[in-house]
């Protein structure tokens, strides 16, 4: 049975409070985004544990977190490459470099490298057309990508978790 420390219900305490009565239900995403910063992925038992911390039935949660690609619906690597496949970063090149990346690392879009450094995924609009191809990472954006700063990048990544390749 999962359970948050007493901490981080206080902090499930505050976020419910910024809302009015019987609208707990608002304080959702923030309240899923905190169990995936403790859990690090959404699993239907995290889902579940969420919907009984807001008294809401557990398929509003699932229909929340299904429709947000910031939420991980299953383990995700230390680093997750978030590649933006819209429009502009496409004409820009985009789908070469998550081909590159794909090529790069032996995975497909929405895997995981098996010595759990690396997420691929693809995401819409990140908001930064202007530096295009461009990914983020965590709260970091990676732009005007080409191959050799994806080589960068990954080395960087396996140089910070120890394992060089």
């Amino acid at each position: 049975m999962l359970q948050f420390s007493e901490e981080k219900m206080a902090k499930v305490r505050e976020i419910i409070a910024r809302y009015p009565e019987g609208k707990q239900k608002s304080a959702l995403l923030p309240v899923l985004h905190l169990a995936q910063e403790v859990y690090g992925w959404l699993s239907s038992e995290t889902m579940d544990y969420v919907a009984s911390l807001l008294q809401i039935e557990p398929i509003e949660v699932y229909e929340v977190a299904t429709f947000y690609s910031m939420y991980n619906l299953k383990p995700v690597g230390k680093y997750m490459f978030e590649v933006c496949q819209t429009g502009p970063c496409m004409i820009s090149g985009s789908d070469d470099i998550i081909d590159y990346i794909k090529q790069r690392l032996g995975i497909s879009v929405g895997e995981t490298t098996p010595d759990g450094l690396f997420t691929l995924k693809t995401v819409e609009c990140l908001g930064a057309c202007g530096y295009a191809p461009m990914m983020q990472m965590g709260k970091h954006y990676k732009e005007h990508l080409t191959r050799e700063k994806v080589d960068q990048i990954i080395e960087d990544c396996r140089k910070q978790s120890g394992q060089l390749n």
